[in-house]
C-alpha cells in the first residue's frame, strides 16, 4: 500500500487477496513534512483516516491468515509515534474483536548509546554536514535510526500477525517479508523500491492506493491492485527516480541495490516483470535522524498588485528588507538580539530564492510573507508589530504616495512558535542490525500479555 492514513481501498484489498497476496505492507510516515514530527513525537495524519486505513488492512490480514506490516508509524518513528499508531491498533482490536500477536520495534536512540558510538569513530555525516559532537547529539529532542528489514523478519520469525515499527526505510518495511521467505535478494529490494508509494508507479497515479508485486526465483512482477489501472515498463522504471538522486542505485542498510541492467518487459496490459536487478553487500549502516525546536518566528502576509512594485520585484525586496532591519534595530535596538527578518516573494521566487533571469515577465499579483526569527516568541511579535506599517507602506520611490498593499489577515502577526529542524544528517556503523532496535510484543491471542524482547 501507499501510506496509512492516505486512503486505503477495501475493493484493492480484497483483489489482493484473491490473487494470493502472503503479505501486506505499507509505509505510514516520512521525513517529507519536515522536523516537526519528530520533535513533537506527533502525526500530520488525522487519527481517524489512520484508524480506518488501519482497521481495514488488520481486518484483512486476519481474514486471510497473513501479517501485517507497517513501518514508520506515526509520520516520524519516534517512540512516541510508534506508540500513537499502537494504540490505535489495540483500539481497533478491542472493536473488532480482533487477537492479533503484536511486534512493536523501537528505534528511538539513547543519547549515551550514540555519544558512545561517537566516541567510537562509528558514526560518520552524510553532506553537507561535518563530523558530529556530543553538543549536537545533546541538543535533540529525539533521534531514531532507519531501520532496515532484520528487525522486522525477526519478527516474522516469532509469528508477529502485526508489525508496527518505528523509523525505517520504506523499501525496507515493503521487502522484509519476501526476505524472509528467501526470495532473490535484488529482485526483493527492487520491487520494493518500485512499491514504495503503491500506486505511484502506474501509468495513471490517482486510480487506486496499491499494488502487488510478486517475486521470485530472478526477478518480480508488479501490478496494479484497482483494475482500472494499469503498469507500464516506463511508469515501473521511472519509480528509480523518485527520491532518489542516483536513478541506478539506492544505498539501503546492507547494501546497495543497483538497477544498471535491469529490464522492464510488459506481461500483460496491467502487469510488468522486471529482472537484471543486482545486490552488493556493505557494511551494515543506518541513518540517523534527530530534531530539536529552536527559535521561534512570527509572520506576516501581504498581497501586491502595484504594477511599478511587480516590474522592480529584486529591488522592492532589497529595499524593503534593509529598511526593516533598519527599523528594528532603530527601535527595539539591542533588545533584539541576534533576531533575524526575511521576505519570501510567493509568485516570483519565494521558493528557489534565486533571481529570475533577465527579461523574465512581471507577475500579475505577488504574495510577501514576512518572517521574523527570535529568541523568544513575544520578541519575534514585538519586531512583527515594529514592521507592520513599513511592510504593507513602504514606497518603492519615496517622491510618489505612500502606497498600500494588502494583509491577507488582521491581525496581521501570526505566531507560528518554535522552529523545529533536522539537526543531524549522518549514519551509524553496527555489526548487528538489531543492536540498536528495541522490540517490545502484545499478545492478544494470549489475553493480552506484553513482554519486551530486546
Amino acid at each position: 500500500m501507499g501510506s496509512l492514513g492516505a486512503g486505503v481501498r477495501e475493493e484493492e484489498l480484497q483483489y489482493g487477496l484473491a490473487q494470493g497476496a502472503q503479505a501486506i505492507a505499507t509505509d505510514a510516515g516520512s521525513t517529507d513534512s519536515g522536523a516537526a514530527y519528530l520533535a513533537l513525537g506527533k502525526s500530520k495524519n488525522d487519527r481517524s483516516s489512520v484508524k480506518r486505513d488501519l482497521a481495514l488492512l488488520m481486518k484483512a490480514g486476519a481474514e486471510a491468515g497473513i501479517p501485517v506490516i507497517v513501518g514508520t508509524c506515526g509520520q516520524a518513528g519516534g517512540d512516541r509515534n510508534l506508540d500513537w499508531t499502537r494504540d490505535i491498533a489495540l483500539e481497533i482490536a478491542a472493536e473488532f474483536g480482533l487477537k492479533p500477536k503484536i511486534a512493536l520495534l523501537y528505534s528511538e536512540q539513547d543519547k549515551a548509546v550514540l555519544k558512545a558510538k561517537n566516541a567510537a569513530g562509528k558514526i560518520r555525516p552524510l553532506p553537507p554536514l561535518g563530523p558530529l559532537d556530543d553538543a549536537t547529539i545533546e541538543a535533540c529532542d529525539h533521534i531514531v535510526a532507519a531501520m532496515g528489514a532484520e528487525p522486522y523478519i525477526a519478527a516474522l520469525r516469532e509469528g508477529a500477525d502485526l508489525i508496527l515499527g518505528g523509523r525505517t526505510t520504506d523499501t525496507a518495511v515493503i521487502g522484509s517479508f519476501a526476505l524472509w521467505r528467501g526470495a532473490h535478494t535484488a529482485a526483493t529490494w527492487h520491487a520494493a523500491k518500485v512499491a514504495e508509494c503503491g500506486a505511484q508507479c502506474t501509468v495513471n497515479t490517482g486510480e487506486g492506493a496499491g499494488v502487488l508485486i510478486s517475486i521470485g526465483a530472478e526477478g518480480f512482477e508488479v501490478e496494479p491492485l484497482s483494475l482500472a489501472n494499469q503498469c507500464s515498463p516506463h511508469s515501473v522504471s521511472a519509480h528509480m527516480l523518485y527520491e532518489n538522486s542516483n536513478p541506478f542505485r539506492l544505498t539501503e542498510p546492507g547494501g546497495v541495490l543497483d538497477v544498471t541492467e535491469s529490464i522492464y518487459a510488459p506481461v500483460n496490459e496491467r502487469t510488468v516483470r522486471v529482472t537484471g536487478s543486482r545486490w552488493e553487500p556493505q557494511p551494515y549502516t543506518m541513518k540517523l535522524e534527530g530534531a530539536a525546536a529552536g527559535r521561534f518566528q512570527t509572520l506576516m502576509l501581504i498581497g501586491i498588485q502595484d504594477p511599478e512594485v511587480l516590474s522592480r520585484l529584486d529591488e522592492f525586496h532589497d529595499k524593503l528588507l534593509h529598511a526593516l532591519y533598519q527599523r528594528t534595530r532603530r527601535t527595539i535596538g539591542e533588545a533584539a538580539g541576534d533576531f533575524h527578518i526575511s521576505l519570501r516573494i510567493y509568485g516570483w521566487n519565494a521558493v528557489s530564492g534565486d533571481t529570475p533571469a533577465p527579461g523574465t515577465p512581471a507577475p500579475r499579483e505577488v504574495g510577501v510573507l514576512f518572517i521574523a526569527t527570535a529568541d523568544t516568541q513575544a520578541m519575534a511579535t514585538q519586531i512583527a508589530n515594529t514592521c507592520n506599517a513599513y511592510f504593507f507602506h513602504f514606497p518603492l520611490l519615496r517622491d510618489k504616495e505612500l502606497p498600500s498593499y494588502g494583509f491577507a489577515f488582521t491581525p496581521a502577526e501570526v505566531e507560528r512558535g518554535p522552529i523545529y529542524e533536522f539537526k543531524l544528517n549522518h549514519v551509524v556503523e553496527t555489526d548487528d542490525p538489531l543492536e540498536l532496535v528495541r522490540t517490545q510484543w502484545i499478545d492478544l491471542s494470549d489475553e493480552g500479555t506484553a513482554h519486551a524482547d530486546r
